[in-house]
């Protein structure tokens, strides 16, 4: 582990990078790889070996963008999530908070010369009444969500792009 490429840094409080790398559940990204290989007599590499290069290091590109992709998402998903608690404790709050509407309102009608059990059942006949109505708007809401088909189209000619030029090298290295 002399290779400062590949050797794990010390953190601040005494644990490798490649540790704490490892204990976030993402696999780490090989170093591209330097060597000589495929060399031919005059210190000059053949076309297949180039291109097989060209392939590993493009992948290995791609590979640790979509790391860094996923461990930056990664980050701002918890701060995200560590700040909706607070909404959702707010919500949590307000929703046991209707309850003392619901009954005042009640109250005020029994106030009003009603029944007092007419008006607690006129309050809760309201309250069916507008959990029906933004249930249906709702309903009506999620009902238009489609499929992501521009992302499926790309996906598919993607797929048959690389399908394609995967099996061109093969049939050109033969």
């Amino acid at each position: 582990m002399n290779d400062p490429a590949n050797s794990a840094r010390a953190n601040n409080n005494g644990s490798s990078d490649e540790t704490a790398f490892r204990g976030s559940g993402y696999s780490a990204v090989t170093s591209l790889p330097l060597s000589e290989e495929g060399t031919g007599a005059g210190g000059e590499q053949s076309i297949g070996t180039l291109a097989r290069d060209a392939t590993t290091h493009l992948s290995t590109l791609i590979r640790a963008e979509l790391e860094l992709a996923k461990s930056e998402l990664a980050g701002e998903v918890r701060k995200g999530v560590k700040g909706s608690v607070y909404f959702v404790l707010a919500l949590t709050v307000l929703a046991f908070s209707t309850f003392f509407l619901f009954f005042t309102l009640a109250e005020g009608l029994a106030q009003l010369g009603l029944w007092r059990w007419a008006a607690f059942g006129i309050v809760f006949l309201a309250m069916l009444l507008v959990a029906g109505l933004l249930g249906l708007l709702g309903y009506r809401r999620v009902r238009k969500i489609r499929a992501p088909e521009r992302t499926i189209a790309s996906l598919k000619d993607t797929r048959q792009l690389t399908h394609r030029h995967g099996h061109t090298d093969e049939a050109g290295e033969q």
